[in-house]
């Protein structure tokens, strides 16, 4: 017996190390000849796939001959299958015969697929089967329905092949019916077993209506249902909350391995795909041991499902409307002039205590509703709105408001200010005569008004919005260290990641002697700094950078996480509850930020404040209104970005707003009356 002992245990380990080279050439010469190495080897890596196993552990028990038939011997073992999904289950005492063979006079594995598990030799089938668990809502602030699983549910078609009546008629009947080529039906035909039911389809509910009695007669198909993802206000917010949709081929494995199915709608994009593992919870599954017929034979595991959470986020759904509104209906009033060149827009409106995204719009913006594989507004009006929305020269797929690059213009000389002051290349005090010009190394560089601003201190320059102040700011900075004002922006978070984790945002550029010389294979310049000084040249930000700076300069200098979900778990279990996140701190002394607010807050008040006349008769100026207008030159053409970054109250402060809006020319002329409306209405309700 101890041959045979050495043969069952080369065997049972060769397994466990996944040999089954080793394996194959162990077993009966019949049997090895009936059953070539690949197809021998498929039926493990199968079965090992099918259960997501990790680790095999292979423990002999005894072995002895078969008392009728000596030359039978029967190893009794256990085997413990380590998997992903199901943990660890033992299968106890199985057998593995052997036999004695004549023609090399040494005992072999007389095998059989109930090596695998017992019942496979009855021609039951290993079966993973997935419960899944539906998707949960996203909601809003106050707990209105962002996304939801829609009552709408799509019809799902299951056959199987072996019971087809008319296998052509079927396939062009199911082309029609989904919508799709004929050749997608046949190949997912062929991927699974002609005996087993295949989901082969999916279809609109007016499709069942029509086909469903061909698809009886000539496929034998049943029907099931299958939930679609809303978007009850679709156009509101689709940048935020993204969409679900297929998972990429590369990316299946992974998905199966969590015991998803293949053909699974998970978050592809947004909140949707930034909290996916949170939304859709986790399937129940079970491995099973099932007749082709579907009789249960065994269970060997389960585990259990895992609900799926609800997220809350931190928008304000009444806001946003209202944010989505004001840019629309400034486009529509000035189609005839900035609005017909003009591509898009963002707008921005974050709590300056805590970092809270109250509202966020990109515009224009598109229908979200469109990019669910099974479209709750219809199959045909979604492929129309796709088709317009991936052609559109607006490009309104981009979020502008954390993707989008821009030169900053004036907007600048908040920071600017701040970094001069702090770094003591000037003081609060320094006094700098801004006439129509300036004029340095043989470089003139006007200002926006040509008639200059007269004498101004740091406060008063940004209030002016002084450009040869600020050029000189540049220079004279550039003078004692190139990379001393590259530095402190980044410090100020500009041209770097605001720590958003919930959707995709471009860390932007702030440049230096470094990295335009890495760019542009030239050497960095006074040009380069003057222009920086203004938030030009060497300076790609975000709106969200920008309203991020401008809440830490109201707070107190606070750069806070920026974020847009509030808490996610069930109603009455919050798994997560979001907490206000001090990244970094501008960190400049309380003369320098108090400088910079008072200059802020009389760009809105002051005679000379360069968005006066847009506030003069708002209803904010009895709590006060801090802000800085931005006219931005869109290189190498001749248009400009208009921006107003700005907060309120002026004592303390609540809210800070941006708006950017593209090649619309001034900020105190485009940008400023849009944040003036929206702080209305966040006051108001005006």
């Amino acid at each position: 017996m101890e041959e045979a002992e050495r043969t069952a245990n080369a065997f049972l380990f060769a397994w466990q190390s996944s040999d089954y080279g080793t394996m194959h050439s162990l077993i009966s010469f019949s049997t090895r000849d009936a059953t070539p190495l690949d197809q021998f080897s498929a039926i493990y890596e199968n079965a090992a796939d099918t259960m997501s196993l990790t680790a095999l552990a292979i423990r002999p028990l005894a072995i002895a001959r078969d008392a009728s038939t000596p030359r039978v011997a029967v190893m009794v073992y256990d085997a413990t299958f380590t998997t992903d999904l199901l943990g660890t289950f033992t299968d106890p005492e199985r057998e593995l015969t052997l036999v004695f063979e004549d023609r090399e006079r040494t005992w072999r594995v007389a095998w059989s697929r109930g090596d695998v598990f017992r019942e496979m030799e009855q021609g039951a089938q290993l079966r993973l089967l997935t419960t899944t668990v539906n998707r949960a809502n996203i909601y809003d602030r106050s707990g209105i329905v962002l996304a939801m699983q829609d009552d709408r549910l799509i019809v799902t078609v299951n056959v199987v092949r072996r019971s087809i009546r008319d296998e052509a008629g079927c396939i062009s009947t199911l082309a029609s019916a989904a919508n799709v080529e004929q050749d997608v039906i046949a190949r997912r035909l062929d991927s699974t077993p002609p005996d087993w039911v295949n989901e082969i389809a999916q279809i609109e509910p007016a499709a069942y209506t029509e086909y469903s009695a061909a698809l009886e007669q000539q496929c034998a198909a049943t029907f099931g249902n299958r939930p679609a993802r809303r978007y009850p206000n679709g156009s509101l917010m689709p940048h935020i909350l993204g969409s679900v949709g297929y998972v990429d081929p590369e990316d299946v494995p992974e998905i199966v391995r969590e015991g998803f199915p293949q053909d699974s709608i998970l978050g592809r994009s947004g909140i949707e795909r930034s909290w996916d593992e949170v939304l859709r919870g986790r399937p129940r599954v079970e491995l099973v041991l099932d007749m082709p017929n579907g009789t249960r034979l065994r269970s060997l595991g389960v585990r259990p499902s895992q609900e799926a959470q609800a997220v809350w986020l931190t928008i304000d759904t009444g806001l946003q409307a209202r944010v989505l509104e004001i840019l629309s209906t400034a486009y529509a009033q000035n189609a005839d002039t900035w609005g017909r060149q003009s591509k898009g827009a963002a707008a921005i409106v974050i709590d300056v205590r805590t970092g809270e995204i109250l509202a966020m719009v990109s515009y224009p913006t598109y229908d979200g509703n469109a990019f669910t594989p099974n479209p709750s507004i219809g199959r045909q009006q979604a492929l129309e709105i796709i088709e317009k929305t991936s052609t559109d020269p607006r490009l309104p797929l981009l979020n502008r408001a954390t993707q989008g690059r821009y030169p900053s213009g004036s907007v600048m000389k908040i920071a600017t200010s701040m970094a001069v002051a702090e770094s003591g290349v000037y003081s609060v005090n320094t006094r700098f005569s801004c006439s129509g010009s300036w004029t340095r190394n043989g470089i003139t560089r006007t200002d926006w008004l040509a008639s200059g601003h007269g004498t101004l201190d740091l406060a008063g320059a940004v209030t002016n919005s002084c450009n040869p102040y600020f050029y000189e700011v540049g220079y004279q900075m550039n003078l004692v260290d190139p990379f001393l004002m590259p530095r402190l922006l980044r410090q100020f978070g500009l041209g770097q990641p605001t720590g958003l984790t919930d959707l995709p945002e471009d860390p932007g550029n702030i440049g230096d002697p470094d990295t335009y010389r890495a760019k542009t294979g030239l050497q960095w310049s006074f040009v380069e700094a003057v222009s920086m000084a203004i938030g030009q040249g060497e300076v790609e930000v975000t709106p969200l950078q920008i309203v991020r700076l401008t809440a830490a300069i109201a707070n107190g200098g606070d750069l806070l996480r920026p974020y847009l979900v509030q808490k996610a778990g069930l109603f009455d279990d919050f798994s997560y509850e979001a907490q206000p996140e001090v990244l970094s701190q501008i960190d400049v002394r309380d003369e320098v930020l108090n400088t910079v607010r008072r200059g802020m807050c009389d760009v809105t008040t002051a005679y000379t404040g360069t968005a006066t006349f847009q506030f003069v008769d708002s209803p904010l100026q009895a709590i006060g209104v801090c802000g800085k207008t931005g006219t931005a030159q869109n290189l190498p053409g001749p248009t400009t970005h208009a921006w107003f970054a700005g907060y309120a109250p002026r004592e303390e402060p609540e809210i800070a707003v941006v708006v950017m809006v593209e090649d619309a020319g001034e900020g105190s002329v485009v940008a400023a009356p849009l944040v003036r409306d929206i702080m209305e209405y966040y006051f108001f309700g005006e």
